[in-house]
């Protein structure tokens, strides 16, 4: 009885994650990529893929075919209202120095969502293919509290200070507190 009264609260936390990420929508609503020098970075693969009403996978095959010992990363959050207006973040990142120490709050959130779906996760330089399969969005992974709406997230890919590519991201983060299962 001890040992349960120990853990009741702990048991009311898990239940409200659980009903909480069931109450959230949080999917893919468009993906483009484009390679802005194809001698440099050429996409194969580049989509989305919905298996469900509730999960849409992205998918994303590229080749770097030179190797890439400086890369940054223009990142910017747009959210839709009347258009897509600028919304709390634009910020670039050194990835190589990102990938030996997060030092970027942000840009650490983005990458734990999809380094599981991803051979992105070495330190530079960056050579050959770069691969994302199957990669869908989880709230539970969400750290930070985000308003409903849809949103876009733009990255642009710089080696050497030069643009190569750019991929956006299309997402919806709906939440129905309310829903009952």
């Amino acid at each position: 009885m001890q040992l349960l009264k120990f853990f009741q609260p702990l048991g009311i936390i898990l239940i409200f994650n659980i009903a909480f990420s069931d109450a959230v929508i949080f999917k893919f609503s468009n993906f483009v990529c484009k390679s802005h020098n194809e001698s440099w970075f050429i996409f194969h693969n580049c989509r989305l893929k919905a298996v469900s009403r509730e999960r849409i996978l992205l998918n994303m095959n590229g080749t770097i075919l030179y190797a890439a010992h400086s890369i940054q990363v223009h990142i910017k959050m747009w959210k839709r209202a009347n258009g897509f207006k600028p919304f709390l973040l634009d910020s670039t990142v050194d990835a190589c120095r990102f990938l030996k120490s997060s030092y970027d709050p942000f840009a650490k959130i983005v990458y734990n969502i999809f380094k599981d779906f991803s051979n992105i996760n070495h330190t530079c330089p960056y050579v050959g293919p770069q691969i994302v399969t199957d990669f869908y969005l989880r709230p539970e992974l969400l750290l930070l509290p985000f308003p409903s709406g849809e949103f876009l997230l733009s990255m642009q890919w710089y080696f050497y200070k030069k643009p190569q590519f750019d991929t956006n991201v299309t997402f919806i983060f709906m939440e129905d507190l309310l829903k009952r299962n």
